[in-house]
């Protein structure tokens, strides 16, 4: 298995809005007011018996038997 890097990235708009994942590493209210929305939940499934990565509309998109591949999963995919 590859090995995951966790960049986090942040997008400048035009307008000054910062767009990026939540992350405690950037002290992101130093910025500014924060708006803070999910994008994805990591939840067990106990039928299964792995950790699931859903989407909004609560779509399986990612799985695997560790939590924290589907958290770094989830931190590779969403800054792309």
């Amino acid at each position: 298995m590859a090995e995951i890097v966790n960049t986090h990235v942040l997008t400048i708009a035009p307008t000054g809005e910062i767009n990026g994942l939540y992350t405690e590493i950037i002290p992101l209210t130093t910025l500014g007011s924060l708006h803070v929305q999910r994008l994805s939940n990591v939840e067990f499934n106990d039928t299964a018996q792995h950790w699931e990565v859903k989407d909004q509309a609560g779509v399986v998109v990612f799985t695997d038997a560790s939590r924290q591949t589907c958290l770094e999963w989830e931190i590779q995919h969403f800054n792309q």
